[in-house]
């Protein structure tokens, strides 16, 4: 198969991920990027914060227009998230690339357990607290700077789990949150001299960001406790296989 078709390919499967789930494309994209592409684990995290930070946007705008963003709420995630995020971005930099594939599957294994377990927040929405939003934030917002990554797969279990917002409610919130992390790491990775190979990422987030209105879509048809089960089994699929890859 061409690098095209690969590109398409993979970024269709991001964007799907991104538009049903609100998280989970950096984690799918990365992967993607070396294993198929043949990008280095350096290059595929630049290149992961361009696509997920475009597709997310795109993906946010949809579930914003049917009211599934609690823009208070993700604001104060992402503002608590800026910092951490930069400042890890900048001790990623001076880090084997063996150790940050390992502590990319470990934090992927973990966010799948976590969501095996949490409650899919089809309750009452429980009331904000800025202090718990606040430390969920910086802590995703570390995890997005330091691995390369959106931050929703992490996102959105916090949403659901800590603040009791619906499924579909944390999933749009969650894209906010990617959208401005996502971003503010860029920011901080742009001195860092990785290559950006153009020819691969622009129809990988061509695809990606066509795929997440389909995923907007399959995210109004499918129940949240099932999109917490694919995403769960996704998120530790693909930690198995990027850890044992590290440690061989």
């Amino acid at each position: 198969m061409s690098v095209l078709l690969l590109a398409l390919s993979a970024g269709a499967v991001v964007g799907l991920a991104l538009g049903a789930l609100g998280g989970g494309g950096s984690v799918l994209a990365v992967p993607a990027l070396i294993y198929l592409l043949g990008f280095t684990p350096a290059a595929a995290t630049t290149a992961s914060l361009l696509i997920v930070t475009a597709t997310s946007a795109t993906a946010l705008y949809r579930h914003a227009t049917s009211g599934n963003v609690r823009w208070k709420t993700g604001a104060l995630f992402a503002a608590a998230g800026i910092l951490p995020a930069v400042a890890a971005a900048a001790l990623a930099t001076r880090l084997p690339e063996q150790a940050l594939t390992a502590a990319f599957a470990l934090i992927a294994a973990l966010a799948a357990v976590r969501m095996f377990k949490a409650s899919t927040g089809d309750g009452p929405p429980r009331p904000v607290r800025p202090g718990r939003a606040a430390g969920a934030g910086a802590g995703l917002g570390a995890v997005t700077g330091f691995l390369g990554v959106g931050g929703g797969f992490l996102a959105v279990p916090a949403l659901v789990g800590v603040l009791g917002l619906r499924m579909q409610v944390a999933v749009g919130t969650s894209l906010l949150v990617i959208t401005v992390n996502s971003m503010a790491a860029l920011l901080a990775r742009a001195g860092s001299g990785a290559p950006l190979h153009w020819a691969v990422i622009a129809p990988f987030t061509a695809a990606a960001i066509l795929a997440a209105w389909d995923g907007k879509r399959l995210a109004s048809k499918v129940s949240g406790h099932t999109l917490q089960r694919i995403f769960a089994v996704a998120l530790l699929a693909v930690a198995a296989f990027m850890l044992a890859d590290a440690v061989r």
